[in-house]
């Protein structure tokens, strides 16, 4: 193998173009394979922190129906309680209205009978004076008449 000036003029050439490519080719395709590789990391990088966004979202959403569920079961709970002590109230009310009611009557009954025994008893006076009248034959002063009768009557 003979070295020639063939030869040495294309490894001229060939260290030139390796330069060339050293200086001008070769590093903007290092910065676009190191950009996309960045981008293949960044974009491996999302999925994982989306994956474990998903995981703790699930999580969350698990967590929340479950404290919604308590805090249902608390409101339910508390509206059940709360209707006893308005069902216990409405209750007492009524018997509180149902004994005023009772003690109203109970005084208008009494009331009324007190009526009717004055009555009676002027009216039996009447006729306890109609019947001395009738036994003596003669009127006598009727005031002095009913005040004697109502004496007898109230010692009866």
């Amino acid at each position: 193998m003979e070295i020639n000036a063939t030869f040495l003029g294309q490894a001229v050439a060939f260290a030139i173009f390796v330069y060339l490519c050293m200086k001008w080719v070769w590093p903007p395709l290092i910065d676009v394979l190191e950009k996309r590789q960045k981008e293949i990391a960044d974009g491996l990088a999302s999925a994982e922190k989306a994956k474990k966004n998903l995981e703790l979202a699930k999580t969350g959403a698990a967590e929340a129906l479950r404290e919604a569920k308590l805090q249902a079961d608390k409101i339910i709970e508390d509206a059940k309680k709360q209707r006893t002590v308005i069902l216990d109230k409405a209750v007492e009310e009524a018997t509180s209205e149902k004994n005023r009611i009772l003690q109203s009557a109970q005084t208008q009954i009494e009331a009324e009978r007190n009526k009717v025994r004055e009555e009676l008893r002027a009216e039996a006076i009447n006729l306890a004076i109609a019947g001395a009248e009738k036994i003596l034959d003669q009127k006598v002063n009727s005031e002095s008449d009913q005040v004697m009768v109502k004496k007898i009557i109230e010692s009866l």
